[in-house]
């Protein structure tokens, strides 16, 4: 039988090399494919910042499966902006076609965040207050990204500066390709995700569900997304398994042997395999 292929999605302001050490896990015993997603690396950027839209997004990433695994479904792996397009991949009539699982390294859906958000504030306890409080400090950049100033920034010295401040906040050692040689030009072009997309998805959110299986793992010490975002994501999928590590944000580059073991279990599983322990200790409902 012909190996099956894994196609992983970077985030912001990464590019496809954040996947190397889990790539190379993968890759022996998957087909294993990533890419630059539009405005990143290699990639170039659309012509205006409309064209950074999760349905554009969602659409790149149904072309690159398609063409990567033309005859099979794909096992999808998002990280960061990686897992919100996903998301937004695996929930678009069409498109989920061509998925046979997302993983979730944990970012959510735009609109499943705007709903989850939606579901405290009617029931504002002093729990569901601590949550939000709790997200929207770890959100500060989200406002950030939209002011004037914030693409001079990266191309002023935080691209310079940005190794180091990943080594220092998140422990994450740089490499001779991780961060790519084009991070400043990145983390300007990738404001463009922010500006295209929240206003309109928080505001006037259209929250959909999923008959793709959603692994979702999520990092207890991540500095921008809460834990408990993550709760309640079974109104939102038909089979789900949801496994917290404690890690941070950037998962792909401090555990790849955990992303790449827990990838191949639920592929394995999904496959025709059994499932194992970890994947049955975790799942959530029937």
């Amino acid at each position: 039988m012909a190996r099956g292929t894994i196609l992983l999605v970077h985030g912001y302001p990464d590019t496809s090399a954040v996947w190397e050490p889990v790539a190379e896990i993968l890759a022996r015993r998957y087909h294993v494919v990533t890419y630059d997603v539009r405005g990143a690396g290699h990639s170039s950027p659309p012509p205006d910042t409309d064209g950074f839209r999760l349905a554009h997004l969602a659409d790149d990433l149904a072309a690159v499966a398609t063409a990567a695994s033309p005859d099979r479904p794909v096992h999808l792996v998002g990280h960061d902006w990686g897992s919100i397009q996903g998301w937004e991949a695996v929930c678009t009539e069409g498109i989920r076609d061509h998925i046979a699982s997302f993983t979730s390294l944990y970012a959510p859906g735009l609109d499943h965040a705007a709903a989850w958000a939606a579901a405290r504030w009617r029931h504002p306890t002093p729990h569901h207050l601590r949550q939000l409080a709790a997200q929207q400090l770890r959100s500060w950049y989200i406002v950030a990204f939209h002011l004037p100033g914030a693409r001079a920034v990266w191309r002023a010295g935080l691209g310079r500066r940005w190794p180091q401040i990943l080594q220092k906040v998140e422990k994450v050692a740089p490499s001779d390709s991780y961060p790519a040689a084009t991070i400043a030009v990145d983390g300007a072009q990738g404001v463009g995700l922010y500006r295209a997309n929240f206003r309109n998805r928080i505001t006037s959110p259209d929250p959909r569900a999923t008959t793709v299986p959603v692994q979702v793992i999520v990092a207890t010490k991540d500095h921008y997304v809460s834990p408990a975002m993550s709760e309640g994501l079974e109104r939102w999928t038909e089979r789900l398994w949801r496994t917290e590590v404690e890690a941070g944000h950037w998962l792909p580059r401090t555990h790849p042997a955990l992303v790449a073991e827990y990838v191949a279990e639920l592929v394995d599983h999904l496959d025709g395999g059994p499932e194992s322990d970890r994947l049955r200790r975790s799942r959530v409902g029937p």
